[in-house]
C-alpha cells in the first residue's frame, strides 16, 4: 500500500507575490485556480479562472478575485500544520489558537465547477471571522491609456450570499462570481461586499464563477476584439452551479471530488527506494536534498506533483494549461501567461500519455481544433511572402500554420525567432494521441485532419536545393547572431535542424497515418515525394548534432550554452534520432554535452535536457539533471521557477523569480522516460535507470499501442513485469535479462512468446488482457571502455579497457545514421583501420563498445569524430565562438 502523497509544512505561506509563487498551495479543476495560503489571523485564497483572460498586450491571464478570511482569535498558533494531499486534492491546515483547534480544508471540484471551503473549530461557538472577496483590478500602468483594457466590477452582498459582477473591457469577457456562506449555529450578518461569521460551529464556503467565453473558431476568426464573444450574461450559469453544490452539501460535494480525482491520480504508482523523510516538512527535505542529501522519494513525489499539476490545470472541457497552468495572481503575469508554441505549451503535454493522464489531452486537441479555421487564414500570406512560387490558392490549400505567442483570444504565425518548424512540433503530439490511445475515431477526426493540414503548409515552406528539399526561410528558436536573447536580431538560414526536424516528423506521422485509414490524396502524395529528402540530422566536425547546415565546429554560430535544444526535438519529441540511428544518438550525445546541464535559465531548460538524456539512455546523466531541476529550479511549493539558479538552501530571493509549470511537466515526463519508452520498434523497460534508484517499483505507465505497463526492480535489474494491453495485438518488449524470461496470462497460463534477439521478447495480446513476465536473468553488465583515442593520418585507436572484456569497432563516415562494423569480439585495445580512405570523406566517427566473451551484454562506448580542420581553423572558431558569447 502506497502511503499518502502530501506537501507539507509548519508554517502559512508569506501574503505577499513572493509567497504565492514560493509558498502557497495550488488547487484546480481545469476551470478555477486557486492559491491557499493557510494564514492565522488572515487566510488568503487567490482564485484564477481560466477564461478570464485580456489580449496579451494588455496582460493576458487576469487574477478574478482574491478571497480573505479574517479571523477574530489573532495570529498566534501553536501546533501548525498545512498540507497539500495530492492523492485527494485537498489542501488544508490545523493550528491551535487560545485553548481551541481551527481546521481548515479546501479542494475545487471538476464534477460540480465549486472551489468548497470548509471550516471547524473543536469548540462550539468559537469560528468568528469575516469573508472578504475583493476583484482585483488592472492597475494603473498595466494599461495605456485609451487602449480599451481595463476591468471593472463590483462586490455586494445580501444575506449569505456574495456577488460579483464585472467585464474585462478589451475583449468584453463578461464574469459573474457567487460565494455563499453557510454556517453551522452561530449568526451572519453583511456589510458592504462583506460577510460577517459570529460563533458558529463549523462554516462551508461555496464558490462558483463563470464568464461569457466559449472557446470557439469564431473568437480567433473575429478582428474587433469587442465581437469576438456574445454580450451574454454568465449570471445564471454561475447561479445554477452555486445552487447545485448547495443542493448537494459538503460531504457529497467532497465524495463525487474524491472519487473522480482519484480515478485520475490514482492510475499511477511510484516508488523509488530510499529511507523514509522522517515525517520532515517538504521545504526541509528541499533544502536537504539541495545540500546533496539522497531523498528518491522525494523526487517521485516531484514525479506525482507534476501528474497533480495537470490534471488541475487541464479537463476536458476547459482551456489547456499555459504558462503557469491555471494559476495567476500578477496584473500582468510573465508573456501573459500564454500559450508558448516553441517549446513550452508542447513541454505541458509530454507527460499526458506516458504518466496515464490521456483525458488532460483533450483540451489541447480542442483548442487546436478551434483555431485551425484562423490558423489556415495565416498561412496563404506567409507562403506568398516566403515561398510565392508554391502559393495555392483554394481553400486551404496552404494548409495551416502556428507561431509563438498564442491565447484564448488570438494566435500568431511564425515570427522572426522560430521557424516554420513550430507547427510540426505542434501535430507530434496529436500524433502521440492517437499512438498511446490507438482510438480509430480521435485519429479519423481530429489527428489527420490536423497532420494534413500542417503537411500542405510544411511541404510549401520549403525548396529543392540539388536534390535537398530545406526550409526557407529557418529559424532555431531564440537562437541570436550576437549571443543571448534579445541581442542583436535572431539568425535566419535555410533548413536549421528545428525545421528540418519537425517537417521531417509530421510528414513521417501524416504518411502512417494515412495508411492506417487508407487515404491517398494530393496531400499524400506531395508530402511522399519530399519525405526522403529532408535531412533532419546533420553531423559536424565536433561529432554533434548541427543546429545549422552550415555550422561545422559545435556553437559557432549563435549562443553556446543556450536554454533550447532545438537540434534535438528529433530526439525528444520526436523519433528521428533513436537507438535504430545509432550514430545520431551518439552525436545527441555530443551536443548534450555541448549544450551543458546548467544554465541561466529556468526549470524548463533542464528538463528539456532531461528528457533529452533519458531518450539517450543516460540514466545517471539524466538523474544529475533531475537533482539540479528540483535542487535548484523548484520552489519551497514544489512548482517550477522560470529563472535560476536560485538559492534553495535558504530560499533566498536576490531577483524576482517567476513561475512557470513546463519546468514541472516536463520533469514528470522526464522521469517517465528514464522508466520506460515506446518511441522505437519496442517497449523498453527500465532504459535510463540510474545508480540512485536501484530498488523500486512502478505501476500503470503507458506505452504506445494502448499498453499500461507495471515493473519491480531490485539491485537495478527488472524482476517483474505486468502489461495490461487496452487495444490488444502483439508486444514487443526489450530488457536486460528477458531472453529466457517467462509469461503468463490473467489465469496463469503460459503464453507463447518469440525471442527477438538479445534481451528482446514479442509475444500477442488480446483486448482487456493481462500479462505477467517473471523469471529474468540480467547476468553481469560489461564495464564500458573509455579513453577513445584515433591517430592520424594512420587512423589507429587505442582505448582503455577492463580484464575479461572483448571490443566491437564500429564506424559512421559523413554523417551517417548507423555505424558500420569494423571489428567484434576483439582482445586487444587497439585496432588498424586500413579500409578508410580519410581523405575523400568530411569526417568520420569511431565507436568503441565492451562485450562478454560470447558477444553478449553490449555496453554502450566512447566516440571519436575526426574532421580536416587545420590549425588556423580551429583558431578561428575559438575566436567566433568568444565574440558570440561575451555577454553571456
Amino acid at each position: 500500500m502506497m502511503e499518502q502523497l502530501s506537501l507539507t509544512y509548519r508554517q502559512p505561506a508569506e501574503d505577499s507575490v513572493s509567497g504565492w509563487e514560493r509558498e502557497s498551495l495550488p488547487l484546480g479543476n481545469g476551470f478555477l485556480g486557486a492559491n491557499v495560503f493557510g494564514g492565522i489571523a488572515c487566510e488568503r485564497i487567490q482564485i484564477t479562472e481560466s477564461t478570464l483572460w485580456n489580449p496579451l498586450a494588455l496582460g493576458g491571464l487576469n487574477n478574478a478575485i482574491e478571497l480573505y478570511l479574517h479571523f477574530d482569535h489573532g495570529d498566534k498558533a501553536d501546533d501548525y500544520e498545512r498540507s497539500l494531499s495530492l492523492d485527494d486534492a485537498v489542501a488544508s491546515c490545523r493550528y491551535n489558537c487560545n485553548g481551541v483547534t481551527y481546521t481548515r480544508e479546501c479542494f475545487t471540484s471538476y464534477p460540480d465547477r465549486v472551489l468548497a471551503i470548509r471550516l471547524t473549530a473543536s469548540r462550539p461557538g468559537a469560528l468568528s471571522f469575516s469573508v472578504c472577496p475583493e476583484i482585483p483590478f488592472v492597475k494603473d500602468y498595466a494599461v495605456k491609456p485609451g487602449d480599451g483594457g481595463g476591468k471593472s466590477g463590483t462586490v455586494t452582498a445580501a444575506g449569505d450570499t456574495i456577488n460579483l459582477s464585472g467585464r474585462l473591457h478589451a475583449c468584453n469577457v463578461r464574469f459573474e462570481g457567487r460565494i455563499r456562506v453557510l454556517a453551522e449555529a452561530g449568526r451572519l450578518s453583511v456589510a458592504g461586499g462583506t460577510v460577517a461569521v459570529a460563533d458558529a460551529d463549523a462554516v462551508v464556503i461555496l464558490v462558483a464563477f463563470a464568464t461569457n467565453y466559449r472557446l470557439a473558431s469564431r473568437v480567433f476568426l473575429e478582428p474587433d476584439s469587442t465581437q469576438k464573444l456574445p454580450d451574454s450574461d454568465p449570471g445564471p450559469s454561475a447561479d445554477a452551479q452555486l445552487a447545485a453544490a448547495v443542493a448537494q452539501g459538503y460531504d457529497a460535494l467532497k465524495a463525487r471530488h474524491l472519487a473522480d480525482h482519484r480515478s485520475l491520480f490514482g492510475r499511477v504508482e511510484l516508488e523509488l527506494g530510499g529511507e523514509a523523510a522522517e515525517n520532515l516538512p517538504t521545504d526541509e527535505r528541499l533544502r536537504r536534498y539541495a545540500a546533496g542529501a539522497p531523498d528518491p522519494e522525494l523526487e517521485a513525489l516531484y514525479f506525482q506533483f507534476g501528474r497533480y499539476l495537470l490534471i488541475a490545470s487541464s479537463r476536458p472541457g476547459g482551456l489547456p494549461a499555459g504558462l503557469q497552468g491555471i494559476w495567476n495572481c500578477h496584473d500582468q503575469p510573465p508573456w501573459g501567461a500564454d500559450y508558448h508554441f516553441n517549446v513550452n505549451i508542447q513541454m505541458n503535454y509530454y507527460p499526458a500519455f506516458s504518466a496515464n493522464l490521456a483525458e488532460t489531452f483533450q483540451p489541447f486537441g480542442d483548442y487546436l481544433a478551434a483555431i485551425r479555421p484562423a490558423a489556415e487564414a495565416l498561412a496563404p500570406a506567409y507562403v506568398r511572402e516566403h515561398n510565392p512560387e508554391r502559393i495555392d490558392d483554394r481553400p486551404g490549400g496552404c494548409g495551416w500554420t502556428l507561431g509563438t505567442a498564442c491565447s484564448p483570444f488570438e494566435i500568431s504565425a511564425p515570427s522572426c525567432h522560430s521557424g516554420p518548424g513550430t507547427g510540426g512540433f505542434t501535430t507530434k503530439l496529436l500524433w502521440d494521441w492517437y499512438d498511446f490511445t490507438r482510438d480509430e475515431a480521435v485519429l479519423r477526426h481530429q489527428v489527420y485532419p490536423a497532420l494534413a493540414g500542417m503537411s500542405r503548409f510544411l511541404t510549401k515552406t520549403v525548396r529543392d536545393y540539388d536534390g535537398k528539399v530545406l526550409t526557407s526561410w529557418s529559424a532555431s528558436p531564440e537562437q541570436m547572431t550576437g549571443g543571448k536573447w534579445p541581442r542583436v536580431f535572431p539568425y535566419h538560414t535555410v533548413g536549421c535542424a528545428f525545421d528540418q526536424q519537425m517537417i521531417h516528423e509530421n510528414g513521417g506521422d501524416l504518411l502512417k497515418a494515412a495508411a492506417i485509414l487508407g487515404i491517398e490524396d494530393e496531400t499524400v502524395r506531395e508530402q511522399r515525394e519530399q519525405y526522403g529528402h529532408y535531412q533532419p540530422v546533420e553531423v559536424g566536425w565536433s561529432g554533434q548534432v548541427k543546429e545549422f547546415s552550415e555550422e561545422r565546429f559545435y556553437g559557432e554560430i549563435g549562443e553556446y550554452r543556450h536554454r533550447h535544444l532545438a537540434q534535438l526535438c528529433g530526439l525528444h519529441p520526436g523519433t528521428s534520432i533513436s537507438h535504430d540511428t545509432p550514430a545520431w544518438l551518439d552525436a545527441a550525445k555530443i551536443t548534450l554535452d555541448e549544450r551543458g546541464d546548467d544554465v541561466g535559465s529556468g526549470g524548463w531548460a533542464l528538463a528539456m535536457r532531461l528528457d533529452c538524456r533519458a531518450r539517450t539512455g543516460e540514466g545517471n546523466r539524466a538523474h544529475r539533471l533531475l537533482r539540479n531541476l528540483i535542487g535548484s529550479r523548484t520552489f519551497p511549493n514544489l512548482w517550477d521557477t522560470l529563472r535560476g539558479p536560485w538559492d534553495v538552501k535558504t530560499f533566498a530571493r536576490n531577483e524576482p523569480y517567476l513561475f512557470q509549470i513546463d519546468g514541472n511537466l516536463g520533469g514528470t515526463a522526464g522521469i517517465a522516460e528514464m522508466l520506460l519508452q515506446s518511441h522505437e520498434a519496442c517497449i523498453r523497460v527500465l532504459p535510463a535507470l540510474p545508480a540512485a534508484w536501484p530498488c523500486g517499483r512502478f505501476r500503470g505507465l503507458v506505452a504506445r499501442g494502448g499498453f499500461v505497463l507495471d515493473a519491480e526492480w531490485r539491485d537495478s535489474a527488472v524482476t517483474r513485469i505486468g502489461v495490461q494491453a487496452r487495444k490488444g495485438g502483439r508486444i514487443w518488449l526489450a530488457c536486460r535479462g528477458l531472453s529466457g524470461a517467462r509469461v503468463t496470462d490473467s489465469q496463469g497460463r503460459p503464453v507463447p512468446c518469440e525471442a527477438e534477439g538479445e534481451n528482446r521478447i514479442s509475444f500477442l495480446t488480446e483486448a482487456g488482457g493481462q500479462y505477467t513476465i517473471v523469471g529474468l536473468r540480467p547476468g553481469r553488465s560489461v564495464v564500458a571502455p573509455r579513453n577513445l583515442t584515433v591517430s592520424r593520418p594512420d587512423l589507429r585507436l587505442a582505448w582503455e579497457g577492463a580484464d575479461g572484456c572483448r571490443y566491437n569497432v564500429y564506424r559512421a563516415v559523413n554523417g551517417a545514421p548507423g555505424y558500420e562494423t569494423l571489428a567484434t569480439r576483439l582482445t586487444s585495445c587497439d585496432f588498424h583501420d586500413t579500409e578508410l580512405d580519410f581523405a575523400a570523406c568530411e569526417i568520420a566517427t569511431y565507436k568503441v563498445t565492451a562485450c562478454g566473451s560470447d558477444g553478449s551484454g553490449e555496453s554502450d562506448g566512447p566516440t571519436v569524430t575526426l574532421n580536416h580542420a587545420t590549425t588556423l581553423d580551429v583558431e578561428r572558431y575559438r575566436h567566433r565562438v568568444r565574440q558570440q558569447n561575451l555577454n553571456g
